[in-house]
Protein backbone atom coordinates (compact mmCIF):
# COMPACT_ATOMS: atom_id res chain seq x y z
CA UNK A 1 0.00 0.00 0.00
CA UNK A 2 1.29 3.41 -0.85
CA UNK A 3 2.65 5.53 2.00
CA UNK A 4 2.24 8.77 0.07
CA UNK A 5 -0.86 10.91 -0.21
CA UNK A 6 -0.90 12.33 -3.73
CA UNK A 7 -3.44 15.00 -4.50
CA UNK A 8 -5.91 14.76 -7.37
CA UNK A 9 -5.44 17.46 -9.96
CA UNK A 10 -8.95 18.84 -9.59
CA UNK A 11 -11.38 18.58 -6.69
CA UNK A 12 -14.90 17.84 -8.08
CA UNK A 13 -16.43 20.57 -5.94
CA UNK A 14 -19.77 20.73 -7.78
CA UNK A 15 -20.44 17.00 -7.45
CA UNK A 16 -19.38 16.92 -3.82
CA UNK A 17 -21.41 20.04 -3.00
CA UNK A 18 -24.55 18.62 -4.61
CA UNK A 19 -24.60 15.70 -2.21
CA UNK A 20 -24.33 17.99 0.81
CA UNK A 21 -27.03 20.23 -0.67
CA UNK A 22 -29.65 17.50 -1.02
CA UNK A 23 -28.71 15.65 2.18
CA UNK A 24 -29.06 18.75 4.34
CA UNK A 25 -32.06 20.00 2.38
CA UNK A 26 -33.85 16.84 3.52
CA UNK A 27 -32.53 17.41 7.02
CA UNK A 28 -33.93 20.95 6.82
CA UNK A 29 -37.37 19.38 6.52
CA UNK A 30 -36.76 16.61 9.05
CA UNK A 31 -35.11 18.40 11.98
CA UNK A 32 -37.47 21.37 12.48
CA UNK A 33 -40.75 19.81 11.37
CA UNK A 34 -40.70 16.05 11.96
CA UNK A 35 -41.91 16.41 15.54
CA UNK A 36 -44.84 18.46 14.20
CA UNK A 37 -45.59 15.69 11.70
CA UNK A 38 -45.53 13.07 14.45
CA UNK A 39 -47.79 15.26 16.55
CA UNK A 40 -50.19 15.45 13.61
CA UNK A 41 -50.27 11.63 13.65
CA UNK A 42 -51.52 11.78 17.26
CA UNK A 43 -48.28 11.07 19.13
CA UNK A 44 -47.65 12.39 22.65
CA UNK A 45 -44.48 14.22 23.73
CA UNK A 46 -43.13 11.03 25.32
CA UNK A 47 -43.83 9.01 22.17
CA UNK A 48 -42.18 11.68 20.03
CA UNK A 49 -39.05 11.63 22.22
CA UNK A 50 -38.84 7.85 21.81
CA UNK A 51 -39.41 8.14 18.06
CA UNK A 52 -36.73 10.82 17.68
CA UNK A 53 -34.34 8.80 19.83
CA UNK A 54 -34.49 6.14 17.10
CA UNK A 55 -32.98 8.72 14.72
CA UNK A 56 -29.95 8.92 16.98
CA UNK A 57 -29.94 5.27 18.06
CA UNK A 58 -29.36 4.12 14.48
CA UNK A 59 -26.34 6.45 14.34
CA UNK A 60 -24.66 4.20 16.89
CA UNK A 61 -24.45 1.30 14.44
CA UNK A 62 -25.24 2.58 10.93
CA UNK A 63 -22.11 4.72 10.27
CA UNK A 64 -19.61 2.12 11.46
CA UNK A 65 -21.47 -0.66 9.65
CA UNK A 66 -21.50 1.21 6.34
CA UNK A 67 -17.90 2.49 6.53
CA UNK A 68 -16.69 -1.01 7.44
CA UNK A 69 -18.53 -2.52 4.46
CA UNK A 70 -17.09 0.17 2.20
CA UNK A 71 -13.57 -0.38 3.56
CA UNK A 72 -13.49 -4.07 2.53
CA UNK A 73 -15.33 -3.61 -0.76
CA UNK A 74 -13.43 -3.53 -4.07
CA UNK A 75 -15.90 -0.82 -5.15
CA UNK A 76 -16.75 1.06 -1.94
CA UNK A 77 -18.80 3.72 -3.71
CA UNK A 78 -21.48 1.07 -4.23
CA UNK A 79 -22.33 1.24 -0.54
CA UNK A 80 -23.03 4.95 -0.73
CA UNK A 81 -25.41 4.39 -3.62
CA UNK A 82 -27.09 1.37 -2.00
CA UNK A 83 -27.64 3.39 1.16
CA UNK A 84 -29.28 6.25 -0.75
CA UNK A 85 -31.60 3.94 -2.68
CA UNK A 86 -32.64 2.10 0.48
CA UNK A 87 -33.29 5.48 2.12
CA UNK A 88 -35.89 6.22 -0.57
CA UNK A 89 -37.53 2.80 -0.25
CA UNK A 90 -37.75 2.87 3.53
CA UNK A 91 -38.95 6.49 3.72
CA UNK A 92 -41.80 5.64 1.33
CA UNK A 93 -43.27 3.67 4.23
CA UNK A 94 -44.40 6.95 5.80
CA UNK A 95 -46.66 7.56 2.79
CA UNK A 96 -48.73 4.45 3.48
CA UNK A 97 -51.70 4.75 5.90
CA UNK A 98 -50.96 2.32 8.71
CA UNK A 99 -51.35 1.88 12.49
CA UNK A 100 -49.22 4.17 14.62
CA UNK A 101 -46.99 1.38 15.92
CA UNK A 102 -45.74 0.64 12.39
CA UNK A 103 -44.17 4.11 12.29
CA UNK A 104 -41.50 2.89 14.71
CA UNK A 105 -40.51 0.10 12.32
CA UNK A 106 -40.39 2.47 9.34
CA UNK A 107 -38.45 5.02 11.38
CA UNK A 108 -35.77 2.49 12.33
CA UNK A 109 -35.26 1.38 8.71
CA UNK A 110 -35.27 4.91 7.29
CA UNK A 111 -32.91 6.32 9.93
CA UNK A 112 -30.50 3.42 9.61
CA UNK A 113 -29.96 3.95 5.88
CA UNK A 114 -30.11 7.77 5.95
CA UNK A 115 -27.60 7.95 8.81
CA UNK A 116 -25.30 5.46 7.10
CA UNK A 117 -24.45 7.53 4.04
CA UNK A 118 -23.07 10.84 5.34
CA UNK A 119 -20.06 9.49 7.30
CA UNK A 120 -18.99 7.61 4.18
CA UNK A 121 -19.43 10.72 2.07
CA UNK A 122 -17.44 12.84 4.53
CA UNK A 123 -14.58 10.40 3.98
CA UNK A 124 -15.04 10.70 0.20
CA UNK A 125 -14.80 14.50 0.43
CA UNK A 126 -11.67 14.40 2.59
CA UNK A 127 -9.96 11.95 0.20
CA UNK A 128 -10.44 14.51 -2.57
CA UNK A 129 -9.23 17.43 -0.44
CA UNK A 130 -6.20 15.67 1.03
CA UNK A 131 -3.91 18.21 2.72
CA UNK A 132 -6.30 21.00 1.66
CA UNK A 133 -8.88 19.94 4.26
CA UNK A 134 -9.25 23.60 5.27
CA UNK A 135 -11.30 23.95 2.05
CA UNK A 136 -13.94 21.64 3.50
CA UNK A 137 -16.12 24.57 4.56
CA UNK A 138 -16.51 25.87 1.00
CA UNK A 139 -17.99 22.52 -0.05
CA UNK A 140 -19.99 21.82 3.09
CA UNK A 141 -21.60 25.29 2.94
CA UNK A 142 -23.89 24.05 0.15
CA UNK A 143 -25.51 21.76 2.70
CA UNK A 144 -26.36 24.81 4.79
CA UNK A 145 -27.80 26.58 1.76
CA UNK A 146 -30.01 23.57 1.02
CA UNK A 147 -31.13 23.54 4.65
CA UNK A 148 -32.06 27.26 4.52
CA UNK A 149 -34.02 26.87 1.30
CA UNK A 150 -36.08 23.94 2.55
CA UNK A 151 -36.67 25.10 6.12
CA UNK A 152 -38.01 28.41 4.81
CA UNK A 153 -40.15 26.98 2.02
CA UNK A 154 -41.49 24.02 4.00
CA UNK A 155 -42.37 26.21 6.98
CA UNK A 156 -44.68 28.24 4.73
CA UNK A 157 -46.12 25.10 3.09
CA UNK A 158 -46.81 23.37 6.41
CA UNK A 159 -48.51 26.46 7.80
CA UNK A 160 -50.88 26.49 4.81
CA UNK A 161 -51.32 22.75 4.17
CA UNK A 162 -50.56 21.07 7.50
CA UNK A 163 -47.68 18.93 8.78
CA UNK A 164 -49.30 15.76 7.44
CA UNK A 165 -48.02 16.60 3.95
CA UNK A 166 -44.38 16.60 5.06
CA UNK A 167 -43.40 13.08 3.86
CA UNK A 168 -44.71 13.81 0.35
CA UNK A 169 -42.62 16.98 0.21
CA UNK A 170 -39.47 15.24 1.45
CA UNK A 171 -39.48 12.21 -0.85
CA UNK A 172 -38.21 14.09 -3.97
CA UNK A 173 -35.22 15.33 -1.95
CA UNK A 174 -34.13 11.75 -1.27
CA UNK A 175 -34.48 10.90 -4.97
CA UNK A 176 -32.18 13.81 -5.84
CA UNK A 177 -29.74 12.71 -3.13
CA UNK A 178 -29.52 9.26 -4.71
CA UNK A 179 -28.92 10.87 -8.10
CA UNK A 180 -25.99 12.80 -6.66
CA UNK A 181 -24.54 9.61 -5.14
CA UNK A 182 -24.33 8.07 -8.61
CA UNK A 183 -22.29 11.04 -9.85
CA UNK A 184 -19.74 10.92 -7.01
CA UNK A 185 -16.80 8.63 -6.26
CA UNK A 186 -13.69 8.38 -4.10
CA UNK A 187 -10.40 9.98 -5.06
CA UNK A 188 -8.30 7.45 -6.98
CA UNK A 189 -5.61 7.03 -4.31
CA UNK A 190 -6.45 7.71 -0.70
CA UNK A 191 -3.18 6.38 0.74
CA UNK A 192 -2.04 6.28 4.37
CA UNK A 193 0.65 7.95 6.43
CA UNK A 194 3.57 5.80 7.54
CA UNK A 195 3.64 7.25 11.07
CA UNK A 196 0.12 5.93 11.70
CA UNK A 197 0.95 2.27 11.04
CA UNK A 198 0.20 1.52 14.70
CA UNK A 199 -3.43 1.07 13.65
CA UNK A 200 -6.83 2.52 14.18
CA UNK A 201 -7.49 1.45 17.78
CA UNK A 202 -4.03 2.50 18.91
CA UNK A 203 -4.93 6.00 17.69
CA UNK A 204 -8.31 5.90 19.44
CA UNK A 205 -6.63 5.08 22.77
CA UNK A 206 -4.55 8.28 22.77
CA UNK A 207 -5.64 10.73 25.46
CA UNK A 208 -6.32 13.70 23.12
CA UNK A 209 -8.40 11.46 20.83
CA UNK A 210 -10.39 10.08 23.76
CA UNK A 211 -10.95 13.63 25.02
CA UNK A 212 -12.11 14.70 21.57
CA UNK A 213 -14.73 11.94 21.36
CA UNK A 214 -15.97 12.58 24.91
CA UNK A 215 -16.29 16.32 24.21
CA UNK A 216 -18.14 15.59 20.96
CA UNK A 217 -20.45 13.19 22.82
CA UNK A 218 -21.30 15.86 25.42
CA UNK A 219 -21.89 18.47 22.73
CA UNK A 220 -24.39 16.23 20.98
CA UNK A 221 -25.98 15.35 24.32
CA UNK A 222 -26.56 19.07 24.91
CA UNK A 223 -28.42 19.38 21.59
CA UNK A 224 -31.04 16.79 22.67
CA UNK A 225 -33.73 19.31 23.74
CA UNK A 226 -33.10 21.46 20.66
CA UNK A 227 -33.22 18.82 17.95
CA UNK A 228 -36.08 16.91 19.55
CA UNK A 229 -38.41 19.56 20.93
CA UNK A 230 -37.38 23.07 19.88
CA UNK A 231 -40.27 23.39 17.40
CA UNK A 232 -42.76 22.23 20.02
CA UNK A 233 -41.11 24.51 22.60
CA UNK A 234 -41.58 27.53 20.35
CA UNK A 235 -45.10 26.44 19.45
CA UNK A 236 -46.15 26.36 23.10
CA UNK A 237 -44.82 29.91 23.46
CA UNK A 238 -47.05 31.16 20.65
CA UNK A 239 -44.72 31.17 17.63
CA UNK A 240 -46.26 30.45 14.22
CA UNK A 241 -44.79 27.79 11.93
CA UNK A 242 -43.52 30.37 9.45
CA UNK A 243 -41.83 32.33 12.28
CA UNK A 244 -40.36 29.08 13.51
CA UNK A 245 -38.93 28.51 10.04
CA UNK A 246 -37.42 32.00 10.17
CA UNK A 247 -35.72 31.20 13.48
CA UNK A 248 -34.15 28.04 12.07
CA UNK A 249 -33.10 29.97 8.97
CA UNK A 250 -31.40 32.74 10.94
CA UNK A 251 -29.17 30.20 12.62
CA UNK A 252 -28.16 28.55 9.37
CA UNK A 253 -27.52 31.88 7.58
CA UNK A 254 -24.79 32.63 10.10
CA UNK A 255 -23.64 29.04 9.71
CA UNK A 256 -23.08 29.74 6.01
CA UNK A 257 -20.88 32.72 6.87
CA UNK A 258 -18.75 30.52 9.13
CA UNK A 259 -18.21 27.93 6.41
CA UNK A 260 -17.18 30.65 3.97
CA UNK A 261 -14.54 32.21 6.24
CA UNK A 262 -13.44 29.39 8.50
CA UNK A 263 -10.53 28.37 6.25
CA UNK A 264 -8.81 31.66 7.17
CA UNK A 265 -9.15 30.80 10.85
CA UNK A 266 -7.59 27.37 10.37
CA UNK A 267 -4.58 28.89 8.59
CA UNK A 268 -3.71 30.82 11.77
CA UNK A 269 -5.22 28.86 14.66
CA UNK A 270 -5.49 25.24 15.66
CA UNK A 271 -8.94 23.66 15.20
CA UNK A 272 -9.03 22.62 18.87
CA UNK A 273 -9.41 26.24 20.00
CA UNK A 274 -12.47 26.75 17.85
CA UNK A 275 -13.90 23.48 19.18
CA UNK A 276 -13.64 24.87 22.72
CA UNK A 277 -15.26 28.19 21.77
CA UNK A 278 -18.11 26.47 19.94
CA UNK A 279 -19.05 24.30 22.93
CA UNK A 280 -18.88 27.24 25.35
CA UNK A 281 -21.21 29.21 23.09
CA UNK A 282 -23.65 26.27 23.02
CA UNK A 283 -23.84 26.33 26.82
CA UNK A 284 -24.78 30.01 26.81
CA UNK A 285 -27.30 29.43 24.02
CA UNK A 286 -29.20 26.72 25.89
CA UNK A 287 -29.37 28.78 29.07
CA UNK A 288 -30.72 31.79 27.17
CA UNK A 289 -33.28 29.57 25.44
CA UNK A 290 -34.40 28.26 28.81
CA UNK A 291 -34.77 31.68 30.44
CA UNK A 292 -36.25 33.93 27.72
CA UNK A 293 -38.17 31.79 25.17
CA UNK A 294 -40.96 34.38 24.80
CA UNK A 295 -38.55 37.20 23.86
CA UNK A 296 -38.24 37.09 20.05
CA UNK A 297 -35.19 39.42 19.71
CA UNK A 298 -33.31 37.45 22.36
CA UNK A 299 -34.21 34.14 20.71
CA UNK A 300 -33.06 35.40 17.32
CA UNK A 301 -29.70 36.39 18.81
CA UNK A 302 -29.46 32.98 20.46
CA UNK A 303 -30.16 31.33 17.10
CA UNK A 304 -27.27 33.20 15.48
CA UNK A 305 -24.86 31.32 17.75
CA UNK A 306 -25.76 28.16 15.82
CA UNK A 307 -22.89 29.18 13.57
CA UNK A 308 -20.55 28.38 16.47
CA UNK A 309 -22.31 25.58 18.32
CA UNK A 310 -22.88 23.58 15.12
CA UNK A 311 -20.96 24.91 12.11
CA UNK A 312 -17.69 25.84 13.81
CA UNK A 313 -17.85 22.72 15.97
CA UNK A 314 -18.42 20.46 12.97
CA UNK A 315 -15.74 22.07 10.80
CA UNK A 316 -13.26 21.81 13.68
CA UNK A 317 -14.20 18.18 14.24
CA UNK A 318 -13.53 17.39 10.58
CA UNK A 319 -10.10 19.02 10.85
CA UNK A 320 -9.24 16.98 13.93
CA UNK A 321 -10.55 13.76 12.38
CA UNK A 322 -8.39 14.38 9.31
CA UNK A 323 -5.40 14.86 11.63
CA UNK A 324 -6.04 11.87 13.90
CA UNK A 325 -7.19 9.44 11.18
CA UNK A 326 -5.35 10.14 7.90
CA UNK A 327 -5.76 8.32 4.61
CA UNK A 328 -7.94 5.25 4.57
CA UNK A 329 -8.28 5.33 8.36
CA UNK A 330 -10.54 8.35 8.03
CA UNK A 331 -13.61 6.34 7.09
CA UNK A 332 -13.33 4.35 10.32
CA UNK A 333 -12.77 7.57 12.26
CA UNK A 334 -15.85 9.12 10.71
CA UNK A 335 -17.92 6.06 11.59
CA UNK A 336 -16.80 6.15 15.22
CA UNK A 337 -17.37 9.91 15.43
CA UNK A 338 -20.93 9.70 14.10
CA UNK A 339 -21.73 6.55 16.06
CA UNK A 340 -20.45 7.70 19.44
CA UNK A 341 -21.20 11.43 19.41
CA UNK A 342 -24.18 11.86 17.09
CA UNK A 343 -25.45 8.34 17.74
CA UNK A 344 -25.08 7.53 21.42
CA UNK A 345 -25.01 11.20 22.43
CA UNK A 346 -28.05 11.93 20.31
CA UNK A 347 -30.20 9.07 21.57
CA UNK A 348 -29.40 9.79 25.21
CA UNK A 349 -29.94 13.51 24.63
CA UNK A 350 -33.39 12.90 23.15
CA UNK A 351 -34.41 10.50 25.92
CA UNK A 352 -33.11 12.74 28.69
CA UNK A 353 -34.88 15.72 27.16
CA UNK A 354 -38.11 13.74 27.04
CA UNK A 355 -37.84 12.86 30.73
CA UNK A 356 -36.94 16.41 31.78
CA UNK A 357 -39.64 18.03 29.66
CA UNK A 358 -42.25 17.56 32.38
CA UNK A 359 -40.28 19.97 34.58
CA UNK A 360 -40.98 23.54 33.47
CA UNK A 361 -42.20 22.55 29.99
CA UNK A 362 -38.68 22.42 28.59
CA UNK A 363 -36.88 24.98 30.75
CA UNK A 364 -35.03 22.43 32.88
CA UNK A 365 -34.13 20.36 29.81
CA UNK A 366 -32.36 23.30 28.17
CA UNK A 367 -30.59 24.26 31.42
CA UNK A 368 -29.22 20.73 31.79
CA UNK A 369 -28.21 20.79 28.11
CA UNK A 370 -26.15 23.89 28.84
CA UNK A 371 -24.21 22.08 31.55
CA UNK A 372 -23.47 19.18 29.19
CA UNK A 373 -21.98 21.62 26.66
CA UNK A 374 -19.97 23.37 29.36
CA UNK A 375 -18.51 20.05 30.53
CA UNK A 376 -17.46 19.25 26.96
CA UNK A 377 -15.82 22.64 26.59
CA UNK A 378 -13.79 22.18 29.80
CA UNK A 379 -12.63 18.71 28.73
CA UNK A 380 -11.53 20.05 25.34
CA UNK A 381 -9.79 23.03 26.98
CA UNK A 382 -7.72 20.80 29.22
CA UNK A 383 -6.64 18.13 26.72
CA UNK A 384 -6.97 19.37 23.13
CA UNK A 385 -4.95 22.61 22.67
CA UNK A 386 -1.57 21.81 21.05
CA UNK A 387 0.54 23.01 24.00
CA UNK A 388 -1.31 20.66 26.37
CA UNK A 389 -1.89 17.93 23.79
CA UNK A 390 1.78 17.10 23.46
CA UNK A 391 2.13 16.91 27.23
CA UNK A 392 -0.78 14.49 27.65
CA UNK A 393 0.34 11.92 25.09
Amino acid sequence: MSTSNPQPAVVPSARLSSFYFFYYAALGAFTPYWSLYLQSRGMTVTAISVMMSLWYATRVVAPSTWTSLAAVSPKPIRWLRIGCVLTIISFAGFLVPAPQWTLYVVMIAFCFFYNAVMPQFESITLTHLGSDSHRYGMIRVWGSLGFILVVTLFGWLIEHHGAGTLPWMMLPLFVLLAGSAFFNRYARNIGTHSHHTDGFWAIVRRKPVIAFFIAAFLEQLSFGPYYTFFSLYMDQHGYSTSLLGLMWTVGVIFEVAVFFFIARFFRRWDASWLLIISMASAALRWWVTAMWPENLPVMLVAQTTHCLGFAAFFASAMQLLARYFPGNLNGHGQGLFYGFSSGLGGVLGALIAGQLWRFGDGKVAFIVGGFFALAGSLIAWYWLPPSRQARSQ
